[in-house]
């Protein structure tokens, strides 16, 4: 792979005050964002295999080497997931020393099997997600993103379809195989291609385990893997009475277009069929980060009422207030587009209905629901639909 040019861009999301993990994919540009704004602070990296070693050899070199600094000082620990035994010092570190740390993580894996409680409550928690339309300003182009994506490791190669075949390789290699997250490595890189055909749709799990040939049990555990690698989300559905006891179950969405076309074996121009997932997945992670991040909304569903009837793609939840919005890939709008937003009418607590698509102008029908290009999308999202 060979750079074009490596791009700097500026992302949105900020430093907290105190100590915090930020967690995100392989290639999201969590250490660049990290040097950026942790330059002067005291950095363990435990990629670096010699220190890694080091580490797991003699874990009390970890506090002997920050036992010296003031309080207040920054501490980086980039992928802490190798270590994770370690938080009981960034813990102690914390709490007796008044140390701040910033903990990055390509996994929460291995965190949550050791029964870590990411220092119960004391950091925060922060996601780096692929780059977003403002981040990437003037070079923003919605078919680019749809067909690579904007992860940045893949973002700034030349060849962008090599860069993402050589990533799958390279997670199955490195994340999975040499972390010894599955016994089964042939059966997890089969189910890989088939999960990323779930993309934007409901997660039929046992359908899944029959076009892979595995058992249910280890599809879900195969599943699990990859979202606790941070390769998928899944999104759960909006249930307004807590005493509905239909169980639906949840979309998956994988992080990133490119990365999900990859997980396929897909590359090469974009096909009419595959826009309309990709743009909604991609519309999920500009949710995400504003929840996640921003803090601007408290919680995320899909809307489906019961079976067979229409769906919307996204609920957000902000306090009382809920905003639907549906997704569209077609630049020109059908009635039967906003036949979702118009059912959701009647839910109570529903502030605004907005339809997301990829024209260029915006639009209101009479009935107010706001149809919107990608860029005016987000503006709307980052002011909270005010």
């Amino acid at each position: 792979m060979r750079l074009i040019m490596e791009v700097m861009y500026s992302r949105t999301i900020l430093p907290p005050e105190g100590s915090f993990f930020l967690f995100g994919a392989r290639g999201t540009g969590k250490s660049t964002w990290l040097k950026e704004h942790f330059s002067q602070a005291h950095w363990f990296n435990f990629l670096d295999e010699g220190l890694y070693q080091n580490l797991l050899v003699d874990p009390e070199a970890f506090r002997n080497r920050i036992r010296h600094l003031k309080p207040g000082s920054w501490v980086v620990v980039d992928e802490v997931q190798r270590l994770p035994n370690l938080l009981n010092e960034v813990h102690r570190g914390i709490e007796d020393g008044g140390l701040r740390f910033a903990l990055t993580g390509s996994s929460a894996r291995k965190l949550n099997r050791a029964g870590v409680n990411l220092l119960a409550g004391r950091a925060k928690l922060r996601s780096m997600l692929p780059l977003l339309p403002r981040e990437l300003g003037s070079d923003f182009d919605l078919d680019s993103v749809l067909r690579w994506g904007s992860i940045p490791l893949v973002w700034d190669q030349e060849n962008r379809d090599e860069a993402l075949k050589d990533y799958v390789q390279l997670y199955i290699r490195e994340e999975i195989q040499a972390e010894a997250l599955v016994r089964n490595l042939a059966g997890f890189a089969r189910s890989v291609p088939v999960a990323a055909l779930y993309h934007g749709q409901v997660v039929n799990v046992s359908s899944l385990a029959r076009d892979v040939e595995i058992e249910r049990k280890t599809v879900e555990g195969y599943l699990q893997i990859l979202e606790d690698t941070l390769l998928i989300k899944r999104l759960q559905p909006y249930q307004a009475k807590i005493t509905v006891r239909e169980k639906k179950k949840p979309k998956l969405y994988w992080v990133d277009p490119g990365i999900v076309r990859a997980a396929k074996g897909v590359y090469g121009t974009l096909a009419p069929e595959e826009r309309g997932s990709l743009l909604e997945g991609f519309v999920f992670a500009m949710i995400r980060n504003e929840i996640e991040n921003a803090r601007r909304y408290d919680e995320v569903f899909y809307w489906a009422p019961s079976k067979g009837q229409t769906e919307v793609d996204f609920l957000l939840k902000s306090g009382r207030d809920l905003f639907a919005i549906e997704v569209k890939a077609s630049k020109k709008i059908r009635p039967e587009h906003l036949r979702g937003l118009q059912s959701i009418a009647a839910l109570k607590g529903v502030k605004k209905r907005v339809l997301v698509y990829s024209g260029d102008s915006k639009q209101m029908t009479a009935e107010g629901i706001e149809i919107l290009p990608l860029r005016d999308f987000e503006e709307a999202l980052v002011a909270g639909f005010s």
